[in-house]
C-alpha cells in the first residue's frame, strides 16, 4: 500500500467566517425577538402595524402578480389602484431592492411570510457587511468579535424597532458599512482601477435599492471617510485626491441609478403634498435613555446598540494604546452625528431636506454604525487596558443614570442594560487574561460566548419589547387570511375588466385592497399618490386619509357610473374576521366615451353633488335646504365621532328637512365632520316630529389627516318627508340631497350610447376604437358639445401622451380630472401610451454616467496596453543585445 501524505488543512479564512457569524447572530436573535413576543409568524400576534400592513405588503403582493403575469397592468401603469396609477415610482420607493424580489419565491397566500423573510435576509445581510468591514479596517482583529459586532450593528434599535415594519429601509442599513468600505478601498489605494468601476457600481445598486436610506449611508459614509483621512498622517493634497475620487465614484454611481430616481424624484413633485409637520427635538434624557435595551418611543432616536458596543465605544478615549488623533476623531465623529440629529438644519439635510410625514429620526442607523466602528478600532489590536476598561463601563453607567430620567426607560431596560454589563465586563476580563496569542483558548470562547449572548439577549428583548409596544400604540391591519381569500373568490366571479371595473369595497381590510385581492379600485396609498387623483376624487365626494395619500372607495351610484364600476362588495369589517360579502351591481357607463367638448372655464366648483352632475351629464339630485344650526330638545348632547379617542364636546346639532321623492336614496356631503348623521322621518310639519329614525352614519375628519367621504344615510319615505340631523364638530358647510335613481339611469343610457368601440387597455397603453360614435353626454349646466372629445375613466395624472390615426403623440388632455383626447371630424382610433415622468430624463443621465464609466474604462486598458508595449519593446532591446554581446 502506497504511503500518501495527509491533506493539507484547509486555510482558515476569517473574513467569510466572521460574515456567516455575524448573519447567524443577527437572523437568529431577531427571530428569537419575535417568538418571546408572540408575534407572527412564530405567534399569533399581528405584525402588520401601520405602512407594512397597508403599503407594504400589498405593494409586495403586486409585485407577485406582476412577476407571476396575473396583475391588471404592469411596470408602468397599476389599474388595479387608483383607477390606474403610476407603478415605476412605487417599485424605486418600495420594491427596487433585490430582496424584494424573493416574494416571488413563496405562494401567493404566504405573502406576509415572504416579507418577513425578506426582512430578516436584509437584517443578516447587513451584519455581514459589517464584519467585512470592520476586518477592512483592522484586518489583524479578531475574527469572532468582529463577527459580533457586525451583528450588533445590524441588531441596533433603528433596525429592529423601525425598519423592520419598513422593510425597504433595511437597505439603507446594508448601504451604509458598504459605502463606507468602497470610501476605505478607496483611501488604501489598493487596486484602484478595479474598486472604482466595482465602487460605481455598488454605489449605484444601494441607490436603486432604497434611495432614500441609501441617501443618508451616502452621508454617513462621507462623514466617516472625512474622519479617517483627517486622521491619517498624510498631506493635504493626498486626502483631497482621495476624496475626489470617491466624489466621483459616488457621483457616477448615483448617475447610473438615474433611470429610477428621476422617476421617483419627479413622481414626488407630483403627489399630494400632504401634511406638513415641524421638526421638535427629543429631549436629552430621552435620548440618552434610547441607547438602553427594550425601550420604545415614536418620536425620539431608537440608539440601542448592545451594551458590547457601549462599552467598548465608550472606552476608545482612554485607550492609551492608540493614537491621540484617533481617539479624538471617532468621538468627535460620534458626537457630531448625534448632535447633528437634534438640530432643526442638520435634521433637514440628514432627511434629503424634507420633512419626515412619521418618525423624525431615520437616519439613526448611521450613529449605530459609527459606534460600532469605534468600538472596533478600541478593541481591535487586543483586550482593553484596565484604564480603557473602567473609563468604558463608568461611562455607560453615566448613561444609565442620565437615563433615569426618561419615561421611556422602565424595568426591563434596566434588567437588560444590567445582565448586559456583567456579561461585557466578564468576557472583556477574560480576554486580558487570554494574553494577544492562541494560548488559553478557554478563556477567549467564554468571552465570545459571554460577547455573543450579551449581544443576542439584549437584542431579542428589544426586539420583543418593540413588537408588542408597537401593536398597542398603532393601527394593525389583518394579514392575509380567510377574509382575503373569501374576498379574492367573491372579486374573481364578478371581474369583468377592461369591460367595468369591480370595486373591492368601501369596507376595506387595507388602504391598497385591490392590490392584494384583486379588483380595480378608486382606494390607493402611496407616498407618491398623484394630486390629480385625490383632487378630482375630492372634488366628487370622495373622502381620504393618510393627509391626501390614501383616497378611499366612494360608494356612491353617480360616481361608479362613471369611471365604470359595473360591480362593487359591500361587507363589515372585524379585524378580518368577516368573509361574508354581498356583490352590488351596478349601472355603468362604458370605460371609454366620446362626449361634447367642455367651454372654456367650465370645471369643478365646491359642491361635490353639482361636480358629480357635471361628471354624469345631467341634474340626478334633489337638494334639501341648506344645512343650519336648529338644535332640538336636549342639544349640546356628547358625541363620540368614528375613530376618535374621546368625545365631542358641546359640538351642538344641524339639521336640514325637506321632501325628496318617496324611495330616493339620501346622502350627506359633509367632508369636515367628525361625528353623525342620521335620517329622521317626518310624518308631521313639525320638524322635530319623527315616526322613525335610521341609524346614526359615522363620519371622520381630522384636520389635515382624514377627509369624510360623501355617504348614504337612508332612503326617503313613502311621503318623501325628511329631516336630516348632524351631530359633531366640522358640520358646517354640510349639503344633503336625495339621488333620483331614473334620471341616473337614463344619463347612464346617453353615456353607453356615446360609448367607444373596442378599447384595449395594456401597461401603460391604452387603444380605443372611436370610428362612428358621436358626441353625448351633454353637460347638465347648460354644456354645449362645441366638438368632439373621447374621454377614458382614468385619472388624467401626468405620464399620458396620445395619438390619433397615428398621428403625432401629444399630451393628453383632461376632461374633470379624466384623461382625454380631442377628436377630429372622421377619427377613428385613438392610441394613447404612458411615460412616466422623469423616466427619459434619467435614461439621459444613466446613459451618460454609463459613457463615462465606459470611457474611463477604454483609457485605461489603452494606457495599459501602451505600458506592455513599451515593456515588451524594452524587453526586445535588452535581448538583441544580449545577442550581439554573446
Amino acid at each position: 500500500m502506497l504511503n500518501r501524505p495527509w491533506p493539507a488543512r484547509p486555510r482558515f479564512r476569517p473574513v467569510p467566517a466572521s460574515a456567516l457569524l455575524a448573519a447567524a447572530v443577527a437572523a437568529f436573535a431577531h427571530c428569537l425577538g419575535s417568538a418571546l413576543a408572540g408575534s407572527q409568524p412564530f405567534g399569533a400576534m399581528n405584525r402588520n402595524v401601520n405602512d407594512l400592513g397597508t403599503q407594504f405588503v400589498p405593494f409586495h403582493a403586486h409585485l407577485w402578480d406582476v412577476l407571476h403575469g396575473r396583475a391588471d397592468g404592469g411596470w408602468l401603469i397599476n389599474w388595479q389602484s387608483g383607477y390606474g396609477s403610476s407603478f415605476l415610482p412605487d417599485v424605486g420607493t418600495y420594491l427596487s431592492s433585490p430582496f424584494s424580489f424573493l416574494v416571488a419565491l413563496f405562494p401567493r397566500e404566504e405573502i406576509d411570510l415572504a416579507v418577513y423573510v425578506t426582512s430578516v435576509l436584509r437584517i443578516a445581510t447587513a451584519a455581514a457587511v459589517m464584519a467585512w468591514l470592520l476586518l477592512r479596517l483592522r484586518p489583524a482583529g479578531r475574527w469572532w468579535l468582529a463577527g459580533t459586532l457586525g451583528a450588533a450593528y445590524a441588531l441596533c434599535g433603528w433596525s429592529v424597532i423601525e425598519a423592520s415594519y419598513n422593510p425597504m429601509w433595511l437597505d439603507g442599513l446594508i448601504a451604509f458599512p458598504l459605502l463606507c468600505g468602497v470610501g476605505e478601498a478607496i483611501r488604501a489605494g489598493r487596486r484602484p482601477v478595479a474598486w472604482f468601476f466595482g465602487g460605481t457600481v455598488l454605489v449605484a445598486v444601494v441607490w436603486v435599492a432604497n434611495f432614500y436610506t441609501a441617501y443618508m449611508a451616502t452621508l454617513g459614509a462621507g462623514l466617516v471617510l472625512v474622519a479617517r483621512l483627517l486622521m491619517d498622517k498624510g498631506d493635504g493634497r493626498a486626502r483631497l485626491r482621495v476624496a475626489g475620487k470617491a466624489c466621483a465614484v459616488v457621483a457616477l454611481g448615483i448617475g447610473l441609478s438615474a433611470p429610477v430616481l428621476l422617476t421617483v424624484f419627479a413622481g414626488t413633485k407630483l403627489a399630494y403634498p400632504g401634511m406638513g409637520l415641524t421638526f421638535q427635538s427629543a429631549g436629552w434624557a430621552d435620548v440618552v435613555g434610547r441607547l438602553l435595551p427594550a425601550t420604545y418611543s415614536f418620536r425620539s432616536p431608537a440608539m440601542y446598540v448592545s451594551s458590547a458596543v457601549l462599552v467598548l465605544a465608550c472606552a476608545l478615549p482612554f485607550h492609551r494604546g492608540l493614537a491621540v488623533r484617533v481617539r479624538v476623531g471617532w468621538t468627535v465623529l460620534a458626537v457630531a452625528v448625534l448632535v447633528s440629529m437634534q438640530w432643526g438644519p442638520t435634521h433637514l439635510a440628514w432627511h434629503a431636506f424634507a420633512e419626515p410625514n412619521g418618525s423624525p429620526y431615520r437616519q439613526t442607523f448611521v450613529l449605530s454604525g459609527v459606534l460600532v466602528m469605534a468600538a472596533w478600532v478600541a478593541v481591535g489590536k487586543g483586550a482593553l487596558g484596565r484604564q480603557a476598561l473602567v473609563g468604558g463601563v463608568g461611562s455607560v453607567l453615566v448613561v444609565g443614570v442620565v437615563g433615569l430620567g426618561s419615561a421611556f426607560t422602565g424595568r426591563w431596560a434596566w434588567v437588560g442594560l444590567g445582565a448586559g454589563l456583567v456579561g461585557v465586563v466578564g468576557a472583556l476580563v477574560l480576554l486580558g487574561r487570554a494574553g494577544s496569542g492562541r494560548g488559553r483558548r478557554t478563556y477567549v470562547v467564554a468571552a465570545a460566548v459571554l460577547l455573543i449572548g450579551c449581544t443576542v439577549g439584549q437584542s431579542a428583548l428589544t426586539t420583543a419589547w418593540a413588537a408588542k409596544r408597537r401593536v398597542a400604540a398603532q393601527d394593525d391591519h389583518a394579514p392575509y387570511g380567510p377574509r382575503q381569500v373569501a374576498q379574492s373568490a367573491t372579486i374573481a366571479g364578478v371581474d369583468g375588466w377592461p369591460s367595468y371595473r369591480t370595486e373591492p369595497g368601501r369596507m376595506q381590510t387595507v388602504h391598497n385592497d385591490a392590490m392584494v385581492v384583486g379588483g380595480q379600485g378608486a382606494s390607493y396609498y402611496s407616498s407618491l399618490t398623484s394630486a390629480a387623483l385625490t383632487r378630482t376624487l375630492s372634488a366628487l365626494g370622495d373622502g381620504w386619509s393618510g393627509s391626501g395619500r390614501a383616497p378611499h372607495s366612494l360608494d356612491n351610484p353617480v360616481t361608479d357610473a362613471v369611471w365604470g364600476v359595473g360591480a362593487r362588495l359591500r361587507s363589515t369589517y372585524r379585524k378580518g374576521a368577516d368573509t361574508a360579502f354581498q356583490v352590488v351591481r351596478r349601472e355603468a357607463a362604458p370605460l371609454v366615451t366620446v362626449r361634447g367638448s367642455l367651454p372654456e372655464g367650465v370645471g369643478y366648483g365646491r359642491s361635490a353633488f353639482s361636480n358629480q352632475e357635471l361628471l354624469v351629464g345631467a341634474e340626478v339630485y334633489e337638494r334639501l335646504p341648506e344645512v343650519r344650526e336648529q338644535p332640538p330638545a336636549g342639544a349640546g348632547v356628547r358625541v363620540v365621532g368614528p375613530g376618535a379617542r374621546g368625545p365631542v364636546v358641546g359640538a351642538g346639532v344641524r339639521a336640514t328637512s325637506g321632501t325628496c321623492t318617496p324611495g330616493a336614496p339620501v346622502y350627506v356631503w359633509a367632508p369636515g365632520l367628525n361625528g353623525t348623521a342620521r335620517l329622521s322621518l317626518a310624518d308631521s310639519a313639525s320638524a322635530s316630529a319623527s315616526a322613525s329614525a335610521g341609524p346614526d352614519v359615522g363620519f371622520e375628519s381630522k384636520r389635515g389627516r382624514v377627509r369624510a367621504a360623501m355617504q348614504q344615510v337612508g332612503v326617503a319615505p313613502a311621503n318623501g318627508r325628511v329631516r336630516v340631523e348632524l351631530r359633531g364638530r366640522g358640520a358646517r358647510g354640510a349639503e344633503v340631497a336625495c339621488l333620483r335613481e331614473d334620471r341616473l339611469t337614463a344619463a347612464v343610457e346617453a353615456l353607453r350610447g356615446a360609448g367607444a368601440g373596442a378599447a384595449e387597455f395594456g401597461d401603460g397603453s391604452i387603444r380605443v376604437d372611436v370610428s362612428g360614435v358621436g358626441a353625448g353626454g351633454v353637460g347638465a349646466a347648460g354644456v354645449g358639445a362645441a366638438g368632439r372629445v373621447a374621454v377614458v375613466a382614468v385619472p388624467r395624472i401626468a405620464g399620458w401622451g396620445c395619438a390619433v390615426d397615428g398621428g403625432e403623440r401629444t399630451p393628453a388632455d383632461a376632461y374633470l380630472g379624466m384623461l382625454a383626447v380631442p377628436l377630429a371630424p372622421g377619427a377613428r382610433e385613438v392610441n394613447c401610451t404612458f411615460r412616466p415622468p422623469g423616466l427619459r430624463a434619467g435614461l439621459v443621465v444613466g446613459a451618460g454616467a454609463g459613457g463615462v464609466l465606459v470611457g474611463v474604462g477604454v483609457a485605461v486598458w489603452v494606457r495599459r496596453r501602451g505600458a506592455d508595449a513599451s515593456l515588451s519593446e524594452g524587453a526586445g532591446a535588452v535581448s538583441a543585445s544580449a545577442r550581439a554581446f554573446a
